[in-house]
């Protein structure tokens, strides 16, 4: 017979990951997650293992009641914020020291466009789109992890893909990683450049710039909407003039933008790019969502 010890460590070595990858997906927030999982964990420490027969699925409805408190009691805090609350960035470290546990794996279901409609859902709705839509769990066991029925479930479920799907189509559209990178780095080259004329092609005509900058600037609490003004706004933050080195990596699995100022990192910025045009420009500057970023970059190669 395995010993608890024994059976509490290989759930730890196998569902570490698969537990992050969750709760990062249903908080927008990596030190968040990482609490949360540990949280999770320190509970199954204290918990007779023989009874249970599925340590993961176990885990899987400790973690997702946790999350769906937690987002009940992030939506006060956050419905308070100053401007956008966007989630916390995440970039692939070029590393090989880092525990493929510690690693939220980047697909589609973490680009930046997709979290911040999640962010715009009911906790119950987040918590099933995620697990459901994202995850394939059925209905039938989503179910008491928020406490609803199956039918419920299914009913939060359509709510959220109806959230996404008039959010616009270019949030759930299959990306073009070649258009991406390709625009991403036009963007680049005409903000090193420092000429509005060649930002301006690059940019749709209803393009939308929002920043998170930390909760602490009005003037940040609506959009920069159209070309003009968005283009000026890059510029004048992000433009040669200010002193920024912008460098290409992968940001929530897709390409997108790190913003390098004397030295740190300064901000991160996701585009949405739809027809080879950028339909969306999120500015990540809060200092405090940027750390995970930090910890990527220092670890590369030099």
């Amino acid at each position: 017979m395995i010993s608890n010890d024994a059976r509490f460590t290989e759930a730890w070595s196998n569902h570490r990951g698969f537990l992050l990858d969750v709760a990062y997906r249903l908080l927008g927030s990596y030190s968040e997650a990482e609490d949360t999982v540990q949280e999770a964990f320190t509970k199954l420490l204290r918990t007779d293992l023989d009874p249970i027969e599925d340590v993961r699925a176990w885990l899987l409805v400790v973690l997702s009641r946790q999350c769906l408190d937690q987002l009940r009691s992030a939506r006060v805090r956050r419905e308070a914020y100053v401007g956008p609350w966007f989630p916390e960035p995440l970039i692939r470290a070029d590393d090989s020291v880092s525990d493929p546990a510690d690693v939220v794996t980047l697909d589609e279901s973490v680009r930046m466009a997709l979290l911040i409609v999640l962010e715009r859902m009911s906790p119950a709705e987040r918590v099933v789109f995620v697990l459901h839509d994202v995850f394939d769990f059925p209905f039938e066991k989503v179910a008491p992890m928020v406490g609803r029925s199956p039918a419920a479930c299914r009913q939060l479920a359509s709510r959220a893909r109806r959230r996404i799907n008039d959010e616009a189509a270019s949030v759930r559209f299959t990306i073009d990683p070649q258009e991406q990178r390709r625009v991403v780095d036009a963007f680049i080259a005409a903000c090193a450049g420092g000429e509005l004329q060649d930002l301006l092609p690059l940019l749709d005509p209803s393009v939308a710039g929002w920043a998170d900058v930390g909760g602490t600037l009005a003037a940040v609490s609506q959009p920069n909407v159209g070309r003009e003004k968005v283009a000026q706004q890059v510029m004048k933050v992000f433009g040669a003039p200010s002193g920024t080195t912008l460098m290409t990596r992968e940001v929530n699995g897709e390409s997108g933008i790190i913003a390098i100022r004397e030295g740190a990192v300064a901000a991160v910025l996701a585009l949405n790019v739809r027809n080879g045009l950028v339909t969306r420009v999120y500015v990540v500057a809060d200092s405090r969502k940027l750390a995970h970023v930090r910890r990527a970059l220092a670890r590369q190669p030099s």
